[in-house]
């Protein structure tokens, strides 16, 4: 899965001797594996253990020890001299594409998916024309540097296509709602392992979501989330945030758990950090943890017709 003589060229062209290792919870268990095969090629090796949520959470404390930092899985989402991505490539057949082909309203739509299988994009356009439908494969921001590429929290590429229909191919429905709400298109949804494919509404996260505001409108504090991570540190929208309402108050963390939240005791909170948080997590906090949009639209900057899902957008 880890091209690892590759990644041993690359560090030798470099001219490093120590090198930092970072994984993501579903390539950890590469770690020890490609640890070895780099001490045997005459590296000096550390990994990183603690918790990776993406490109944005980079282990740069490891630095301390090594000449780069090597983070597996996700392309660049700041670019860094010390850093080396290595983006892992997962294959399936693009064929499978024609499962979905039914599903479509448009003859021209546009095309998304994750950086995992962003190699396969020129065959998904492919498999698509022999059905007779046009593509479109656009490039996103600097946050998404490979065209046609989403985030769970950047849809960039998605919006680039200008497409009243999207298809999203990928595991999951957290980014094909995101891609609703940001787009505003249609937007079907294909898992190519399971040749399963849907049309995605993103109307019950809306609700659930109107309701956890009303939970917090009365609140008697809020606690601004700004994060400490590297990728994630959005200062300008969380001094903003705290400037609609005199009860919000910034508090910087690192570790977003339903402990510190808790211990803290602020009856709601805005979350600044991963956009993921909020919406994944909230079943596990103690009280509403509210996205950027949601909480302007509590404080009436913005209106609960213009509900948007919270996204990191290159500057």
């Amino acid at each position: 899965m880890i091209p690892v003589p590759d990644l041993i060229e690359q560090l030798r062209n470099r001219g490093v001797r120590r090198v930092a290792l970072q994984f993501p919870a579903g390539l950890a268990r590469e770690a020890p594996g490609t640890a070895a095969a780099l001490r045997d090629a005459g590296f000096e090796v550390i990994i990183s253990g603690d918790p990776c949520y993406g490109g944005c959470d980079l282990a740069l404390d490891a630095l301390a020890y090594a000449d780069v930092l090597v983070h597996f899985g996700h392309a660049p989402v700041e670019e860094r001299a010390d850093v080396v991505y290595e983006p892992v490539r997962i294959d399936f057949d693009p064929g499978v594409l024609e499962t979905v082909v039914p599903l479509l309203n448009a003859r021209r739509i546009g095309l998304v998916t994750t950086i995992q299988h962003a190699h396969l994009l020129d065959g998904m356009v492919a498999a698509l024309r022999e059905h007779g439908v046009e593509a479109v494969v656009a490039p996103g921001d600097s946050r998404t540097p490979v065209a046609g590429q989403v985030l769970g929290c950047n849809f960039a590429a998605a919006r680039a296509t200008g497409a009243d229909e999207i298809l999203f191919v990928g595991t999951g429905l957290f980014h094909p709602i995101g891609i609703r709400l940001s787009t505003r298109a249609r937007v079907v949804a294909l898992d190519p392992f399971t040749g399963q494919a849907q049309e995605v509404d993103a109307e019950r996260l809306v609700r659930r979501r109107a309701a956890l505001m009303e939970r917090a409108r009365d609140a008697a504090n809020y606690g601004i989330i700004l994060s400490s991570r590297s990728g994630q540190r959005r200062l300008d929208l969380a001094r903003r945030l705290v400037g609609l309402s005199e009860r919000a108050f910034l508090v910087v963390m690192r570790e977003v758990t339903p402990d510190a939240l808790l211990d803290l005791g602020f009856e709601a909170y805005v979350n600044t950090a991963c956009p993921r948080l909020a919406y994944d997590d909230q079943v596990r906090f103690p009280v509403p943890v509210l996205a950027p949009p949601e909480f302007e639209i509590l404080c009436g900057a913005r209106s609960l017709d213009d509900y948007t899902i919270d996204e990191f957008l290159a500057p």
